[in-house]
Parts: C-alpha cells; sequence; structure tokens
C-alpha cells in the first residue's frame, strides 16, 4: 500500500486563524486584559505546550490552574480550527484510489488530535504521530517512522511527505528517505535540497500523489 504522509498546521489545517480567534475567545472568557493576550498571542504563536501555561499562570499569578486553562486552549483551539472542505474531499480521493494516509506533527498530542477530530479528518487518517507522543520533533526520522507504523506499515521508497515548512517537513522526509512536496509560504532557505515537487496548495499535492506517483 501506497502511503502519503501529511504536516498538520499550515498543510492541513490553518492554525493561524484558529489561534487569533482561540485566543480572543480565551481572553474574552476570562475577563484576561490586552497584557495577558498580549503575551499569549507571543508566546504561543509558533506552538503551545502545556508547560506555556504554567509559565502563564506564575507570570500574571492567576488564579485558575495551569491544567484548566490549557483545557480551555485546546477546546477552544478545536472550536475555531477548519479542514476546508476540499482539503476532506481530494484527501477521500487519495483513500478510494488505495493509498494509506498519515500524519506527521509537531506539537503535544491531546491538541493535534482534537483538531483532527474537530475538522473531520480522524475519519480520512490512518495514524497520527504527534512530537509529544515520543518527545521527538520533525526533523527527526523517527517521527516519520512512527507515523507509518501507526498507519500499520514502514517507510519505503516511493512513500511520500507533504508539508509547508522546508526544514521539518521537506528535508526532515528527506532524511527519513521519503519523497517530499513543499506547499509554498514560508521562506526557502538558502542551500536546503529543492523538494521533489512544489505546489500552492495542499489539494495540488494530493493530485499530484493521484497522477505521478509511479515516477
Amino acid at each position: 500500500m501506497r502511503l502519503a504522509l501529511f504536516d498538520l498546521d499550515g498543510t492541513l489545517v490553518d492554525r493561524t486563524a484558529a489561534f487569533a480567534d482561540a485566543i480572543a475567545t480565551l481572553s474574552h472568557d476570562h475577563s484576561y486584559g490586552p497584557d495577558i493576550e498580549h503575551w499569549l498571542l507571543t508566546e504561543l504563536a509558533d506552538r503551545a505546550e502545556r508547560s506555556d501555561f504554567d509559565r502563564l499562570a506564575a507570570t500574571f499569578r492567576l488564579s485558575e490552574p495551569a491544567d484548566h486553562l490549557w483545557r480551555v486552549y485546546v477546546d477552544r483551539m478545536a472550536a475555531a480550527v477548519t479542514c476546508r472542505p476540499a482539503v476532506l474531499s481530494s484527501l477521500t480521493r487519495l483513500k478510494d484510489a488505495g493509498w494509506s494516509v498519515g500524519v506527521a506533527t509537531n506539537g503535544a498530542s491531546d491538541i493535534q488530535r482534537a483538531k483532527i477530530r474537530a475538522t473531520g479528518l480522524a475519519d480520512l487518517i490512518d495514524g497520527i504521530a504527534a512530537s509529544g507522543d515520543i518527545d521527538v520533533r520533525k526533523p527527526d526520522p523517527r517521527l516519520f517512522e512512527l507515523a507509518a507504523a501507526r498507519c500499520g506499515t514502514q517507510l519505503t521508497p516511493g512513500d511520500w511527505m507533504t508539508g509547508d515548512n522546508p526544514q521539518t517537513d521537506i528535508a526532515g522526509g528527506a532524511a527519513a528517505g521519503l519523497r517530499a512536496i513543499w506547499v509554498r509560504g514560508r521562506p526557502w532557505p538558502d542551500g536546503l535540497a529543492t523538494p521533489h515537487h512544489t505546489v500552492d496548495d495542499v489539494t495540488e499535492a494530493i493530485d499530484y500523489l493521484l497522477t505521478h506517483s509511479t515516477e
């Protein structure tokens, strides 16, 4: 069975828009002022972990337990994040064509899985590997290997990785022996080997897999 691995944030789902909405909602619901909201937007911009809310509670001497605030944030992100219907439809086509579909994502396990459940992706994904599962982050090849194992297989020549991050997704996927498709958006670093293919949208990547995967 052919294996296609995908990044989650910035590839299958739009974390940026969901993040801004989730922070705004959390801040409003807890009557936080602009100082706390700004801290959250700044400190969690790239990624959020449970320990960040220990820092938040300590910095602003909040009465709410950090565990509670983390769970609220996870819930707000799950409520805010979306996966476009076109992406879900493309993944359905990929599954119908006999592909195994996995996700290899950096991030805390509970929040990444909450996003996948909330967006309808769970019904289309055979296996998920989040960096929080084993405390290993992309570009470490072990995360890609875990994603394949969670799909009931192992990495083989001809498998694919699609993502928006040049270092973690593209260079990391290549280091794990995967062919890589880059979803444009971030600047491409000088000196980094070029991906096998480049697209503007993940749906184009799936179209490419369906038509060129034997190359």
